[in-house]
């Protein structure tokens, strides 16, 4: 694992290869294996390989167009109402935001240890992220980070 911690850097530039099925099920499995608050796993994945969403996430994001050239983009989601019927206001407003982080970590260190580079962003218009999936996504859910992978250009 520390050979997997030394080799995480954030990665900007994508080759325009597609990661292969099975690394991006060990990536969900690894974002789901997270510790959460209660075992209630507050959170929620979306797997993002469209162009036009991706485009769309990227302007979200305040123009950082790799976003868009990453092959797969996930947007991991904080669900507070989940955590908060077990723990309350704590649990909506820190415990459901340390579960989406925690997988988004996980995620971001078995991408490396799969061969894939990826790039926390953290830096985008929530209510821009949350327009874009409307529908599918639950109400009250917040995004917490971005993280468009693939094999690294860099």
């Amino acid at each position: 694992m520390l050979d997997v911690f030394r080799q995480r850097r954030a990665i900007r530039s994508f080759q325009a290869r597609q990661p292969n099925g099975e690394d991006l099920t060990d990536i969900l499995a690894a974002a789901n294996s997270a510790p959460s608050a209660g075992g209630l796993s507050a959170r929620e994945i979306s797997v993002v390989t469209n162009q036009a969403i991706k485009q769309r996430l990227a302007a979200a994001a305040y123009g950082q167009d790799f976003v868009a050239e990453a092959p797969i983009v996930l947007v991991f989601w904080a669900v507070p109402a989940r955590s908060a019927a077990k723990y309350g206001e704590r649990g909506r407003g820190l415990f459901a935001l340390q579960d989406g982080t925690i997988a988004a970590a996980f995620a971001w260190l078995q991408a490396v240890g799969s061969g894939l580079g990826a790039c926390w962003v953290g830096a985008f218009d929530n209510e821009a992220v949350k327009q874009i999936f409307g529908s599918e996504i639950g109400r009250g859910w917040c995004p917490v980070a971005l993280l468009p992978l693939g094999y690294a250009a860099e």
